[in-house]
């Protein structure tokens, strides 16, 4: 799903590139690194919201865990 997702978000991307090719070059617009990163913000924050919490839970407990046993058979 996440390649898919980015796979659209390129083509989506080249699609703006390709429109805009008509357009005068200037300096001081977006440069490319910004165009990728507002491109990926979404994908970035749909992946963390997924995926984060059971991340930080599992990582958590996991210390907890290693903090309780030590505290226990130390």
């Amino acid at each position: 799903a996440a390649a898919a997702a980015a796979a659209a978000s390129v083509s989506g991307l080249l699609r703006a590139v390709a429109q805009e090719r008509g357009a005068p070059v200037y300096r001081g617009g977006p440069s490319i690194e910004d165009v990728v990163r507002e491109e990926l913000r979404p994908l970035l924050k749909e992946w963390l919201d997924l995926n984060l919490p059971p991340l930080v839970e599992r990582l958590v407990r996991a210390e907890i865990e290693r903090v309780v046993g030590r505290a226990i058979g130390g």
